[in-house]
């Protein structure tokens, strides 16, 4: 686990990952060489994985979200679910618990999009079925938890 000063240099970086060691050090009281042997210490241990930029997908003309829900034959789940996390409109793909197996969430410009998409999924060896669910509204899109 991380400590409490990692855990203020997290915090920092996730509001925002372009700030310097310096920037980070004078906000929480430490040095920067704290700082940068922290960020060196998360990155060695797989905690900080990539650094990425969040994008306003509407503003690119991604105006619809889709959750999808897919039912997959024989165990394939990871095998699947592999598969679909290649299709360039998927941000997130799980295997989770319950009726479904896979839960997808994507981003499209248009319903030709999305459908194109569903038939693709529908097509792969293994998918059973998919119920798919059409965003409304995006309250909170931010997976930045600080732990």
């Amino acid at each position: 686990m991380i400590d409490e000063t990692s855990k203020k240099v997290l915090a920092e970086y996730l509001k925002d990952s372009r700030q310097s060691f310096r920037e980070v050090a004078r906000k929480i009281g430490i040095s920067s060489g704290t700082v940068a042997s922290r960020i060196k210490e998360m990155e060695e241990a797989g905690i900080i994985k990539k650094y990425s930029t969040m994008l306003n997908y509407e503003k690119l003309g991604f105006e619809l979200t889709a959750v999808t829900e897919v039912t997959i034959s024989e165990g394939m789940m990871i095998e699947v679910g592999n598969e679909i996390a290649k299709i360039p409109h998927t941000v997130g793909v799980y295997n989770i618990t319950g009726d479904s197996d896979i839960l997808i969430i994507a981003k499209f410009r248009s319903r030709a999009e999305l459908s194109n998409f569903t038939k693709s999924v529908l097509k792969m060896n293994h998918v059973v079925r998919t119920k798919t669910h059409v965003v409304l509204n995006t309250l909170k899109e931010d997976y930045g938890i600080i732990p």
